[in-house]
């Protein structure tokens, strides 16, 4: 992208202007030695938290045990309850270091304005489906950036994404992602002997993420009267796929991750899924549970099993078979067993989460360049290609889900009073690839 050419900012304009992805190009992720420093060593820095959930609470917590020299200096949610109880946490374990006014605590649909505006660093964490949008506004803003998984609920929301990705790289920004397994010390050692041909050549991966719902969707008198469509939404935004990009996206995506990782970033060539929902959940439109295989274009195939239903078994896992031997990596140690077997002997104190954040103040400060971008970009839409075969029923390939026109998000500006219909469950065989 020319630094001269009109950056398209709204997810709206991007959907009437982009007729292909093939202008974007998804890279490798890499960590590059970079000279010169954004930022000394002894400069505090601003750190603003955008999303003030769990997610978006426990990533500031992160931040702050990451690196000394930061303050947090500005929130922003849509509900004001949830600044308020971010705070409250956040100011038992860290004191005079939550440098927030009411005057920096910012609610409503704009608020992330607001906050990135105000800061260095800025932590996106809210539902996904606003995380084109605010990614964005931080990369035009020129702000390093933290950006939770996943980075987009839709085709058209990921190329907007990597729009905002080629203008972050040109800026030289900084921009660690929530796919936090990248950063924990024990799957780094495990990928490595992978890559360097411990287990031979790599010939399926067995994934899973086999849980209870996250969130339920609470019954319909849980609604109060006069709540707004878009309150209820946001309020439960895992249950609609606008919002969370089904449970297969938000949740799973991890796995799907880890799959990437295993292929050395080279995305599949295409893949086929079953899905469905087994348990009615009241106006929500997600599926209870998808299965997906990918194939690669060295016939490699992988599979990777989703599941939300309470009483069944639970398993999160990853199994790697090779031409030489397999690793098996769960949320214990990893091990390999093969010609010459190896588990993971090293440090298992470090927090991934605090990791990811210790590269990211690391790297504005000068040391090595951490860009997560594309990677981030890569993954979400292989998510998002497992969800849309699921939907469908169709094989979908790499080229169609980088062209495709799906659009989950309401056609019409964001608003407290629109109307917000939900899309109903999707049916395989009817719902349309497009």
């Amino acid at each position: 992208m020319n630094p001269t050419e009109p950056v398209i900012s709204s997810r709206r304009d991007f959907l009437r202007t982009s007729t292909t992805a093939a202008a974007f190009a998804l890279a490798a992720p890499g960590i590059i030695l970079r000279q010169s420093a954004f930022a000394a060593n002894g400069d505090t820095l601003k750190i603003g938290l955008v999303g003030c959930g769990g997610r978006g609470t426990g990533a500031a917590g992160n931040a702050l045990t990451a690196d000394k020299n930061c303050v947090l200096t500005a929130v922003g949610d849509a509900f004001p309850e949830q600044a308020e109880g971010s705070l409250r946490n956040l100011k038992e374990q860290f004191g005079a270091r939550i440098a927030v006014t009411p005057d920096t605590t910012f609610t409503g649909l704009d608020a992330y304005k607001k906050v990135i505006d105000s800061v260095d660093v800025v932590l996106l964490a809210t539902p996904p489906g606003f995380r084109p949008t605010h990614l964005r506004y931080a990369v035009e803003k020129g702000k390093h950036i933290f950006c939770e998984k996943p980075v987009a609920t839709d085709a058209v929301g990921i190329r907007h994404v990597m729009e905002s990705v080629k203008l972050a790289k040109e800026k030289k920004l900084n921009f660690v992602c929530g796919f936090c397994w990248r950063s924990d010390l024990p799957r780094r050692a495990v990928y490595e002997q992978i890559h360097d041909g411990a287990i031979g050549d790599v010939k399926h991966v067995y994934g899973t993420y086999l849980t209870g719902p996250v969130k339920p969707m609470p019954g319909v008198n849980a609604r109060k009267p006069g709540m707004s469509d878009l309150e209820w939404q946001l309020r439960n935004w895992m249950n609609f796929s606008w919002l969370a990009g089904d449970g297969y996206v938000e949740q799973c995506i991890h796995t799907v991750d880890k799959l990437a990782w295993t292929m050395k970033d080279v995305p599949p060539i295409k893949c086929t899924a079953t899905g469905g929902r087994m348990v009615p959940n009241n106006e929500g439109n997600i599926y209870d549970h998808m299965t997906v295989v990918y194939e690669y274009a060295n016939g490699v195939r992988a599979t990777i099993a989703q599941r939300q239903i309470n009483g069944c078994h639970n398993d999160n896992s990853d199994a790697i078979i090779g031409s030489k031997g397999h690793a098996t990596s769960g949320w214990g140690v990893p091990v390999i067993r093969g010609e010459k077997n190896w588990k993971y002997q090293g440090d298992k104190s470090r927090d991934m989460y605090v990791i990811e954040h210790e590269e990211l103040f690391a790297s504005i400060r000068g040391g090595k360049y951490r860009f997560d971008g594309d990677w981030l970009a890569s993954s979400t839409l292989q998510g998002i290609m497992g969800r849309m075969a699921a939907y469908t029923g169709q094989e979908v390939t790499w080229e169609q889900v980088l062209m495709s026109q799906e659009n989950l998000h309401p056609e019409a500006e964001i608003s407290w009073d629109m109307k917000l219909p939900i899309m109903p469950l999707p049916v395989p065989g009817r719902y349309k690839l497009v």
